[in-house]
C-alpha cells in the first residue's frame, strides 16, 4: 500500500527522533523508556525490594527500566496482549488485561505480595476515530485504577498514561479520591503534539 504524506512525515520524524536514536544506542526497546526514567528520577518511584506491576509492557522499555531500578531485589510482573521478549528479572504474562483469566493469572503470580507500584503505559488499538480511541484509552486506565484499588499497598503509587479529552476530568477525580496526591507529568520524551499525559497517584489512601 502506498504511504501517505502523513505517514511518511511520521516515519521521518520517528527515524530522526533523538530518543529513538538514544534507545537504540543504549539498548532500550523503545523511546518510552526515557519517559519512565525522567518521571522515576523526579518522583523517586523505585527502590530495591519493591513489588511492581507493569501493565501494557510490550515491547519492554518500561520493564527494562524498572528491572534496572530494582537491581534484582523485589518482584516485577509485566502484562501485555502482545508478545514480549524475555527480560531478566521480569515475569511476563501475555494476554488481555481486561479479561478475567489474565487478571486471575496476574493475581496468582503476585500471591499475597503487597504491590508497591503499578506503572501503566497501555494504549488501545488505534482506529483513527478520535471518540472511539479516547473511550477505549480511558477504559484501560479505569481498569488499571480498579486493579490499584484492590491490590496496591496502602501508601503505594500509580503511574498511568491517559489522553486529554472526554472522560479525563472524571478519571482525574477518581484518582484524587484514591490517592493522597495526584500530579501530572509530561516528560521530554513525550512528543509535544501528542495529547498523552501521565498521571501519578502518590500515596494510596488507607
Amino acid at each position: 500500500m502506498k504511504r501517505t504524506k502523513t505517514s511518511k512525515a511520521w516515519m521521518k520524524e520517528h527515524v530522526n527522533d533523538f530518543f529513538v536514536k538514544q534507545a537504540k544506542k543504549e539498548g532500550y526497546r523503545s523511546r518510552a523508556a526515557y519517559k519512565l526514567m525522567e518521571i522515576a528520577e523526579r518522583d523517586h518511584l523505585f527502590r530495591p525490594g519493591m513489588t511492581v506491576v507493569d501493565l501494557g509492557a510490550a515491547p519492554g522499555g518500561w520493564s527494562q527500566v524498572a528491572a534496572e531500578k530494582l537491581t534484582g531485589k523485589g518482584r516485577l510482573v509485566a502484562v501485555d496482549i502482545l508478545e514480549m521478549a524475555p527480560i531478566s528479572g521480569v515475569t511476563f504474562i501475555q494476554g488481555d488485561f481486561s479479561e478475567a483469566s489474565v487478571l486471575a493469572e496476574l493475581k496468582e503470580q503476585l500471591k499475597d505480595l503487597p504491590v508497591d507500584l503499578v506503572i501503566c503505559d497501555m494504549s488501545p488499538n488505534i482506529t483513527g476515530i478520535g471518540i472511539i480511541d479516547q473511550t477505549r484509552g480511558m477504559h484501560l486506565a479505569e481498569l488499571a485504577l480498579e486493579f490499584c484499588t484492590e491490590r496496591l499497598n496502602s501508601g503505594g503509587n500509580f503511574l498511568v498514561k491517559v489522553f486529554q479529552g472526554s472522560g479525563f476530568d472524571e478519571f482525574f477525580r477518581a484518582m484524587r479520591a484514591t490517592f493522597n496526591r495526584v500530579v501530572t507529568r509530561k516528560p521530554l520524551a513525550s512528543r509535544g503534539r501528542s495529547s498523552e499525559i501521565y498521571l501519578l497517584g502518590l500515596g494510596k489512601r488507607g
